[in-house]
């Protein structure tokens, strides 16, 4: 085998092995497991005013944490109560997860569709919604 035909075979084996590797923990949270994460880094993507890649608008610009306060979208105050009772046969993760990943999938009553930031599904890490949402299930 000559030489050029011997870089060539080490770069495409070279380029299958990177791709094989993946980015791991990249996942788009659209496509994610359901396992919840770390409540103390939910905690602090709650409470960032800009979060995930696209520059998206924090929870808390939004949505208050003091009970009967409304912001833009309804209270949080209590969520983890409240969020398995939304939905007949929906834990309080699927409900906070797809309402995360999917907003206008339940909307509380005397609030608007469409209000909430649509594209958190593919702006946020699969990480960053487990996260957010161990962090909402400690918000009673």
């Amino acid at each position: 085998m000559n030489k050029k035909k011997f870089f060539v075979l080490l770069a495409l084996v070279l380029m299958l092995l990177l791709a094989a590797c993946g980015g791991g923990g990249d996942t788009p949270a659209a496509s994610d497991d359901s396992s919840v994460g770390d409540a103390a880094n939910g905690e602090k993507l709650y409470s960032q005013t800009v979060i995930g890649s696209a520059s998206a608008p924090g929870c808390v610009t939004c949505h208050s944490l003091e009970e009967d306060v409304v912001l833009v979208g309804p209270s949080h105050a209590g969520l983890a109560n409240r969020a398995g009772s939304y939905q007949e046969g929906m834990s309080a993760e699927e409900y906070l997860r797809e309402s995360i990943v999917d907003p206008d999938a339940h909307i509380v009553e005397g609030f608007t569709p469409g209000v909430m930031y649509q594209n958190f599904a593919t702006d946020l890490k699969a990480k960053e919604v487990n996260d957010l949402i161990a962090y909402m299930l400690t918000l009673n």
